[in-house]
């Protein structure tokens, strides 16, 4: 799968020079919301305005090369009373600090030369000012500084013509405040503890759930703004939503749809009892070629993923057993199909497996309630829909909740939630969303839906029984929702890599790893396993 790479940006080429990895994933359409991105937004925004501009000092001035295939913008050209020109960067360092001209910088003035000198200007000097210091560095551009930047250029097309992933740097500095850290892993590839830190935030914004009946969501002035008739329920701002999930009959307004689409943010429709029904994404997803390989891959099977799925599934589920029930001999058990399931020399073989643990597991499944609410719940089996008890419908309302969230992770890596490699694609089901929720199953659906169980949040007055299935309550429902949302808020140590991240992080991590086995830069795959 090829790249076009005809017409390449100065910015890319720049950004090669830093990590041709870096460069790659911006080629494949990865987007990142970083501390870093955002100043350097801030730093260029009287430079990108062309309307500042004056008759010896052009702003956002666009050029291109046709000898070098490359086109770029100019934040400040500036003309002399001879026609002479200096070329002028603006540059934050929110990260290093120091006012320091790096070799992607002088790659960039270099490229902006020659496609100013191509155009007739006649550019006599280069610089960097440095908006943190306010301070202007100059900069010399000469053959050889052209040379490299040539290179840089050749190289890139070359990189993006063979279609493959190049590999991510190996204990590099310059990962470590990269603003793509986040997409790229670099350290978890090793499938090893990592043992520097790279810092990798959580986005500084909430999945923003919708439950009341009959409420509108619209957008005003910047903000979210929820009502019901005349009442209004509240407002978020939306640089504070990460995603927007619908419970119900809720109505979104157009202009809404709009701009989450515009900004990639994905809305998802979800029954009053927590069945999906359906999302929308952005049509800009990043990753094209490995969402072509993906498809392949899910035709032909992957039995290596589908074992690390249900393997790490069995593994909670004894876990969590082990933890909150009384079921040694079953924990017992489990431990023996996970083991199975990891040498399993066929998908048939999995899926047995599987099937055994599910079935010991939830008929010890009440042992991890209080014991004066497993006569009122009358659990004796699971069932999907209809819920024909309280604990099966707060675990399908659960389970809703988590493929919402898979979903996200897998769009956010430009992956196709329906191609998967466990459950079948020709079930007409999000698969992949499916597989990955298969190893959080346990840690956060279940665990939610005990812990609100045995700390009172629910308790069978909390569901009706309509034509003999279960539901919950409005009240009930917003309670599941708000603990759902703080079990995935949670920090956990995570049992691979070895440092602290929150559930709904963990999730687009492993989404990522997924990514990475299709793209080639990801030599296996292992699922969480909590202890």
């Amino acid at each position: 799968m090829t790249v076009n790479a005809s017409a390449l940006t100065i910015r890319l080429v720049a950004h090669h020079a830093f990590c041709p990895r870096r460069a790659w994933l911006e080629a494949m359409g990865e987007q990142t919301d970083t501390f870093q991105m955002a100043h350097g937004i801030a730093a260029h925004r009287a430079s990108d305005d062309p309307k500042r501009s004056r008759p010896d000092s052009f702003r956002a001035m666009d050029v291109a090369s046709k000898q070098l295939g490359i086109t770029g913008r100019c934040d400040t050209v500036e003309f002399d009373a001879d026609g002479n020109a200096a070329v002028v960067e603006f540059k934050s360092t929110p990260v290093r600090r120091k006012p320091i001209v790096s070799e992607q910088m002088v790659v960039q003035l270099a490229l902006q030369t020659v496609a100013l000198r191509e155009a007739g200007v006649n550019v006599v000097s280069s610089a960097v000012y440095f908006t943190d210091h306010n301070r202007r560095v100059d900069v010399p551009i000469g053959d050889a500084e052209i040379a490299d930047a040539t290179d840089h250029v050749n190289r890139l097309r070359t990189l993006l013509d063979t279609g493959t992933a190049p590999e991510p740097l190996v204990d590099d500095p310059r990962c470590r405040f990269c603003s793509h850290a986040g997409v790229c892993l670099p350290d978890e590839r090793a499938l090893a503890p990592v043992v520097r830190k790279v810092l990798v935030a959580d986005p500084d914004s909430q999945t923003l759930h919708i439950a009341t009946p009959g409420a509108r969501v619209s957008i005003r002035t910047g903000r979210l703004r929820v009502t019901k008739g005349d009442t209004d329920i509240g407002t978020v701002p939306i640089e504070r939503v990460f995603a927007l999930v619908l419970h119900g009959n809720i109505d979104v307004s157009s202009g809404l749809l709009r701009e989450l689409l515009w900004r990639r943010i994905p809305v998802v429709w979800c029954s009053g009892t927590g069945r999906v029904v359906g999302w929308a994404s952005s049509a800009q997803s990043p990753n094209g070629g490995a969402r072509v390989r993906q498809h392949v891959a899910s035709d032909r099977g992957h039995l290596e993923l589908a074992r690390a799925f249900i393997t790490a599934k069995i593994a909670n589920q004894a876990t969590l057993l082990r933890r909150l029930g009384d079921a040694p001999a079953t924990v017992t058990a489990l431990r023996r199909l996970q083991r199975d399931v990891a040498a399993a020399p066929s998908l048939e073989e999995v899926f047995g497996a599987e099937g055994e643990a599910a079935s010991r597991y939830f008929e010890q499944f009440p042992t991890m309630l209080n014991p004066q609410l497993r006569d009122d719940i009358s659990f004796t089996h699971r069932t999907r829909r209809p819920a024909t008890d309280p604990l099966n419908a707060a675990l399908n309302f659960a389970y809703g909740l988590l493929l919402a969230d898979l979903i996200r992770a897998v769009v956010s890596c430009g992956l196709d939630p329906h191609a998967g490699f466990l459950h079948s694609s020709g079930r007409n089901k999000p698969a992949l969303a499916l597989d990955l929720c298969e190893e959080f199953r346990a840690p956060i659906a279940d665990s939610v839906v005990v812990g609100c169980f045995n700390n009172g949040e629910l308790k069978p007055s909390s569901f009706t029984m309509v034509t003999g299935s279960a539901r919950l309550r409005d009240g009930a429902r917003s309670a599941l929702i708000a603990a759902y949302e703080r079990r995935v808020a949670t920090e956990f140590r995570h049992p691979t890599f070895e440092y602290q991240v929150t559930w709904r992080r963990a999730m687009e991590t492993q989404a990522r790893l997924v990514l990475g086995i299709l793209d080639g830069t990801q030599p296996h795959y292992k699922g969480i396993a909590i202890r």
